[in-house]
């Protein structure tokens, strides 16, 4: 079974910085009690607090599209539907 890393950037709405940050910080304990969960760290830039930085670590896709699908997730995209400006979400393999 080949682990799949994750970093996710989100970028917040200058007035919307603390919102998203709360909705991120509920995400923690629930995803981390997930099964396939390795590793789900969050991380807020220091020169621009906007920005969000999420790195994961799963035991197999499989799990990590549980994870997607789960209704937290549903519940964090729609509390935080107006208050970013981007979410992208990098799917890497480690080769060395």
């Amino acid at each position: 079974m080949t682990k799949v890393t994750i970093v996710a950037n989100i970028h917040a709405k200058d007035d919307r910085i603390d919102v998203v940050k709360a909705e991120l910080l509920k995400l923690l304990p629930i995803t981390r009690a997930e099964d396939g969960c390795i590793t789900y760290d969050l991380h807020q830039n220091d020169e621009d607090p906007a920005h969000f930085i999420m790195l994961e670590l799963w035991q197999s896709r499989e799990l990590l599209q549980n994870h997607s699908n789960a209704p937290h997730m549903a519940a964090f995209k729609a509390a935080t539907a107006d208050a970013t400006t981007a979410f992208t979400v990098h799917k890497l393999t480690r080769i060395g």
